[in-house]
């Protein structure tokens, strides 16, 4: 008996020490969540953290996390702390007042096997070589005069969408494959010189595809790097070792060609009259006074691959989920095309100075960037220094995502966040360039995207020339009701499934 109730005493000190030690850290939880200047952040697990909260779709998830733990929270992914932001007030606060505070880039394995070593402007630690790198783009690259340059590659190339969409003769056509091709080919001829179709046009589309979805991978390297073997057994490492070395194939052979070209003739090229931004490139790096340093061959190249792929999947994505709107609202798509057509008048001289009168077409591609930003989640940041962030406490090293499909849903900033209203921004001074913080699909601050001006131009020629010689159907027995909106994964958020429609050509 005795021994009976040592063993009960045993038992219930243990049970009483066990129920004093979960008190103990439930309540250091508690009083530590309720300390000043610390941010809210979700219950997190032993080794992966918050990874487990993370679906498909990430700004899905995060957004339904914010509604619990406010517009600015923290999470661990793995080892690396994060901060989230949902609201207009802290991206602004982060992208404006605290800009350089939040002007880092995380490590990331991705980057720096696809970008030779994070080399390009992107991905680049904030320092004096991005600095240069961003020099180049903007003054040199993607200037307002060097975007008007690539006019006539623009007008040329959506002539050409127009007329094989007029040849198939009212037959259901690919829109979302027509749409890829038009902006891959703009950009090798504006980058490269040439579209490179008889060597494979569409393998540079399935490329991009295919680095597009790469970049949207989450190495565990990265974030639990003991577990990094995993990338390994699961394949990842062997698909990125793939698309880095055919993407450096393809512009080492694009580099050689234009190296050879230098100081002979530009027979090759299918305008020869126009310098090409590799060229471009080429020509800086061969100069004494480049402020600093030499631009170097793999930053050449790494810029060149910024500049292809960030234009490509901008410019795509956002065309895509227009066209695939004004599919679903046929009132929306009918005002549209009656200003384009009252604009351009039955002379049909649809150029890029027409489309600058187009108000209501500008209105539909801000919405669709509202509802649909190519980034839903912007390129992560990483704090330089300890900061502040809405009066929380943001140590150094810290990965920040502002999740800019959120800011585009916000209630408390848009009237019905969820419906397709282009009118909303009729007589309204709202922006994306990056001024504006709840219209922010190409970031804003000093890592904004130095290539608004040449995605916007290739987008409002392309709409507009679409809504001028076509009238626009679904394929026969299928309803507006039955369009799948739903999303794929990736970096880049694209229509899951392609946008088959029907285009009648209009006589003006």
């Amino acid at each position: 008996m005795s021994s009976m109730l040592h063993t009960v005493s045993l038992s219930w000190v243990g049970a009483s020490l066990l129920a004093a030690t979960l008190s103990l850290f439930l309540f250091l939880r508690w009083t530590a969540a309720k300390k000043p200047g610390q941010l809210p952040t979700p219950p997190r697990l032993p080794i992966i953290g918050n990874l487990h909260l993370l679906g498909s779709l990430a700004h899905h998830s995060l957004a339904r996390l914010s509604e619990k733990y406010g517009p600015v929270m923290l999470l661990h992914f793995g080892r690396v702390p994060t901060v989230v932001v949902s609201s207009v007030a802290g991206a602004q606060e982060a992208l404006k007042t605290r800009d350089l505070a939040f002007s880092g880039r995380p490590l990331s394995s991705l980057s720096d096997r696809l970008f030779y070593g994070s080399q390009d402007l992107a991905f680049a630690q904030y320092g004096g070589k991005w600095r240069q790198m961003r020099r180049v783009c903007v003054l040199h690259l993607l200037s307002p005069k060097q975007v008007r340059s690539f006019r006539s590659v623009r007008e040329e190339e959506v002539a050409r969408l127009v007329d094989c969409i007029r040849a198939a003769s009212g037959a259901a056509v690919n829109m979302s494959a027509m749409i890829i091709a038009l902006t891959c080919d703009i950009l090798c001829k504006v980058a490269f010189g040439s579209k490179y179709t008889e060597e494979g046009g569409s393998q540079i589309h399935s490329l991009m595809s295919e680095l597009s979805a790469v970049m949207g991978m989450f190495p565990l390297r990265d974030h639990i790097p003991w577990l990094g073997w995993i990338d390994w057994l699961n394949g990842m490492d062997g698909r990125v070792k793939k698309i880095a070395m055919t993407i450096d194939s393809f512009i080492e052979k694009v580099l050689e060609q234009h190296t050879s070209q230098r100081g002979g003739n530009n027979n090759d090229k299918e305008d020869s009259s126009m310098d090409d931004l590799v060229d471009i490139l080429i020509s800086l790096d061969d100069k004494e006074d480049l402020d600093v340093m030499s631009l170097g061959r793999d930053s050449i190249k790494a810029i060149i691959l910024d500049m292809f792929a960030a234009g490509t999947e901008t410019t795509y994505v956002a065309m895509e989920w227009a066209m695939a709107e004004l599919m679903k609202h046929p009132a929306e798509m009918k005002r549209a095309q009656e200003e384009v057509r009252r604009v351009v008048g039955p002379r049909g001289n649809l150029g890029e100075e027409a489309a600058k009168e187009m108000q209501y077409l500008k209105a539909v591609i801000k919405e669709t960037l509202r509802l649909h930003p190519p980034f839903p989640i912007l390129f992560p940041r990483q704090t330089v220094e300890d900061t502040q962030l809405l009066g929380y406490h943001v140590p150094q090293g810290t990965t920040l995502f502002i999740n800019a499909w959120a800011l585009g849903r916000d209630v408390g900033t848009w009237e019905k966040p969820e419906e397709f209203r282009p009118e909303r921004f009729i007589d309204d001074v709202v922006d994306f360039k990056g001024q504006d913080f709840q219209l922010i699909p190409f970031g804003a601050g000093r890592r904004g995207c130095p290539g608004i001006d040449f995605a916007v131009a290739t987008m409002e020629l392309a709409l507009a020339s679409l809504l001028y010689h076509f009238d626009w159907e679904l394929p026969e027995g299928m309803r507006v009701e039955e369009m799948d909106m739903s999303e794929s994964s990736g970096i880049t958020v694209r229509k899951k499934s392609s946008l088959i429609i029907v285009g009648k050509t209009v006589s003006q």
